[in-house]
């Protein structure tokens, strides 16, 4: 079905993709965002609606969820659709204008933001054949709610963010948190590896540097794992572990589908973009984490910005006469402002 023609059509429902949202709206074009998923918020809500996250600007922490919330009511102040479950499939061009292809639609538009993260995600599983079966049975690549390993031990397997943030907030839910990495060198923020060490130093807390998943074992019956046995990488020896739950923070498999055939400029699943956000294609701008450039930095701050960027090229694309730097929101008539 054909939906009617918008100015910028966001592909990507996660921070970037709503906050850019919301700017199109601020700048008086029309817009909308299509995403895969069933709901808004990309990551944080598939993922991690329960983490805490620290690093956006003005808050001191806030839930995933919760800046969730808010961006979709920012973004709604200007009545601009948001369609869920729909994967885009196809890119046409109809004149002087594009259309996106998904499932279901046809998405006329004029131009087009990529803020599509990481693309279409699935979490990495853990490569050892032994692990396998207890997928969904103690053993679970995404956590949505922390309190559903309340009095649990638990083992984390991996050596980035994701993997520290989990490890430093069940620390007051588990009985036992212990994290299991590769080598001693971390992909995590220094200040939550610290605080993880901290809990390490105390007592409450495991980290076991250069170890792998060897074996899972049960020890009580065959419905649920008792035990892991982990391998030392350099000394081959072994040692066996009580647990419960096994989280493997491996990160991601991702796939940009159908985006690596429009013509923009892709450099290892990511879009080259320049500082205008521009991905080599005329009409077509990218924002946030599908982004890279020399000094790129994959924060939701950065991706605010970026979506900003985009969004105020994309409008001059398609009107010339409008300035690219359209002022402060705080003198802008749209929110019933005026200039002093």
């Amino acid at each position: 079905m054909a939906q009617d023609i918008k100015d910028i059509t966001i592909i990507g429902g996660g921070p970037t993709g709503l906050f850019a949202l919301f700017y199109s709206g601020m700048r008086g074009v029309s817009a909308q965002i299509i995403d895969a998923l069933p709901d808004a918020g990309g990551q944080l809500t598939a993922l991690y609606p329960e983490k805490y996250i620290f690093d956006v600007a003005g808050l001191p922490k806030v839930l995933a969820k919760d800046l969730v919330k808010s961006l979709v009511e920012q973004a709604a102040q200007f009545h601009q659709p948001i369609h869920l479950t729909q994967r885009v499939t196809g890119l046409e061009q109809d004149g002087d204008h594009f259309v996106l292809v998904t499932e279901r639609d046809r998405f006329p538009t004029r131009t087009i933001v990529l803020a599509a993260g990481i693309g279409a995600f699935s979490p990495r599983r853990l490569p050892q054949k032994c692990a396998e079966p207890w997928y969904g049975r103690g053993i679970y690549d995404v956590v949505t709610d922390p309190e559903a390993f309340r009095g649990k031990r638990v083992l984390i397997i991996g050596g980035g963010d994701t993997a520290f943030d989990w490890g430093t907030q069940l620390l007051d839910r588990a009985t036992r948190v212990a994290i299991v990495h590769r080598s001693d060198r971390f992909r995590a923020h220094d200040a939550t590896v610290s605080q993880f060490r901290s809990a390490v130093e105390a007592g409450r807390a495991d980290l076991f540097t250069f170890h792998e998943l060897h074996d899972v074992v049960c020890r009580v019956n065959g419905d649920r794992f008792s035990h892991v046995v982990l391998r030392e990488v350099k000394a081959k020896s072994t040692r066996e572990l009580e647990v419960d739950v096994v989280l493997p923070m491996l990160g991601f498999v991702s796939d940009m589908g159908a985006i690596g055939e429009w013509g923009v400029t892709l450099e290892k699943d990511e879009i080259v973009v320049n500082s205008l956000m521009e991905t080599g294609r005329a009409g077509i701008y990218a924002a946030g984490d599908v982004t890279t450039y020399p000094g790129k930095l994959k924060l939701i701050a950065t991706g605010f910005g970026e979506a900003a960027t985009a969004v105020n090229q994309a409008v001059h694309w398609i009107y010339p006469e409008k300035k690219v730097a359209p002022g402060h929101s705080s003198n802008m008539a749209i929110f019933g402002q005026k200039d002093d």
